[in-house]
């Protein structure tokens, strides 16, 4: 289908991967058409001003921080828990721009993501086949044939959480909670006694300094809200399309679609197929728009993604985000970075360290190794660096909480010390002190690569 004759239900024309088949199409319907009704959860002026920040990112003028949940979850929703995820990823851009002397755009995986594409569309316990749990805005985690019906009522359900999410960060992120003069305060009390939490305390004392001498200067958080606000977006993958085209709508100023549901929309290695709905539905909205890159990825493939999201080849609307695993990315990367040079696109390179190195460990829980996850970081900084290209951002999988998920890092977390806080429904996350530690790792790459 070509550009001209995209509408918001054009994606229903096209073959769709990854998407809930929905047994109830009456409440379905009923549903959408609630949806629709809805007020916007953000707003295109907004998604405009994160377009501008991205394409600063893909000069190598800012650095991109996408992080949070692999998969929100209804009933672990609460306001501790976005605060603390919140927490962390301020504290990650205060080091990310102390350390790297660079702005810091601050996206959050939250308000909205609560779909993950699965591997397989069924699974088997003790020879019961159902089918896979897809993450709360489609169905229930419990193995139980009722809970993995998907369920039009959740797509409600994700919209007024996703609501109060929005509506809680926004007070966080202008309301003086982000002032920089608070940034002792950040510091979450399980990670005070950790080595990076230490080093974290030293950098929030440089700060302070620095804060104070400004203020013998007249400059102070006051009279420049600069110091005391922080501009925070979210975005999710979108897979369900009945929720987004729903939430979709055309901007009064501009005359433009906008995915409402989030500043930001990305889709998976799975969905990601040139004549396929999910391509067919983004390619209508304005929104700033990520698409992940894996290992088998080719020159063609990309180019068409090109073509098809961004045909002005504008800068901050695409963002590549390479997930292909410490290995595959020292093999593969190279030679699809040399294969784009000299083809002027517009594209801003995120690495994705988490999701080509998931593995499972002996106790049986599905895991990541921390040393794996930098080693693919590194390798993406230094492959830029090589091709004369921008590594613009990086894209993590994380929590505030003191879960125990990922293997390693400086708390030295062990296959054995998996079940000890493992919370996860669906893939593992670095928790906060691990996060704060690849912060500090990741500030001294961007130094090196400039």
């Amino acid at each position: 289908m070509s550009q001209n004759k995209w509408s918001k239900q054009s994606w229903r024309t096209k073959p769709i991967k990854q998407h809930p088949v929905y047994e109830n199409t009456k409440e379905l319907e009923e549903v959408e058409k609630t949806l629709s009704s809805y007020p916007p959860l953000v707003f295109a002026g907004e998604a405009r001003a994160l377009k501008s920040q991205l394409a600063k990112a893909c000069a190598g003028k800012a650095f991109v921080l996408q992080g949070g949940d692999c998969a929100e979850s209804f009933l672990q929703f609460n306001a501790v828990n976005i605060r603390d995820l919140f927490k962390v990823i301020i504290q990650m851009g205060a080091i990310l721009t102390y350390g790297a002397s660079l702005p810091i755009v601050k996206i959050g995986r939250m308000a909205g993501q609560f779909a993950k594409p699965r591997s397989s569309d069924t699974e088997t316990i003790n020879g019961v086949e159902l089918p896979s749990y897809r993450g709360d805005l489609i169905n229930g985690v419990e193995f139980e044939k009722s809970a993995r019906l998907a369920q039009p009522q959740r797509l409600l359900q994700g919209y007024n959480q996703s609501a109060a999410t929005l509506n809680l960060l926004r007070a966080f992120a202008q309301g003086g909670f982000a002032d920089l003069n608070q940034v002792h305060k950040w510091n979450l009390n399980f990670v005070k006694d950790n080595a990076f939490g230490k080093k974290y305390e030293e950098l929030a004392s440089r700060i302070t300094q620095a804060l104070d001498f400004m203020r013998a200067c007249g400059i102070d958080s006051q009279k420049f809200p600069i110091l005391r606000e922080v501009d925070f977006y979210t975005s999710h993958e979108a897979l369900v399309l009945h929720y987004e085209e729903a939430l979709t709508r055309e901007d009064s100023l501009s005359g433009e679609f906008y995915d409402c549901s989030a500043h930001m929309l990305w889709i998976g290695e799975r969905t990601r197929g040139l004549d396929e709905a999910h391509i067919e539905f983004l390619s209508g909205v304005k929104n700033p728009l990520g698409v992940k890159i894996g290992p088998t990825a080719t020159k063609e493939e990309v180019m068409g993604i090109c073509e098809k999201l961004n045909p002005q080849n504008e800068a901050g609307r695409l963002n590549l985000i390479v997930r292909m695993g410490a290995e595959n990315i020292k093999q593969n990367f190279p030679k699809l970075l040399d294969s784009l040079r000299g083809e002027g696109r517009e594209i801003l390179w995120s690495c994705d360290p988490m999701h080509g190195n998931t593995i499972k460990a002996s106790s049986g829980y599905k895991t990541r190794d921390f040393a794996c996850v930098l080693d693919e970081v590194k390798s993406f900084f230094e492959i830029h660096k090589a091709n004369g290209s921008v590594a613009g951002g990086v894209h993590l999988e994380m929590t505030g909480a003191d879960v125990t998920e990922c293997v390693g890092g400086s708390q030295a977390i062990t296959e054995e010390g998996l079940a000890c806080n493992y919370s996860t429904q669906c893939d593992p996350r670095l928790n906060a002190t691990q996060a704060i530690e690849m912060a500090f790792l990741i500030a001294d790459m961007i130094k090196q690569s400039r």
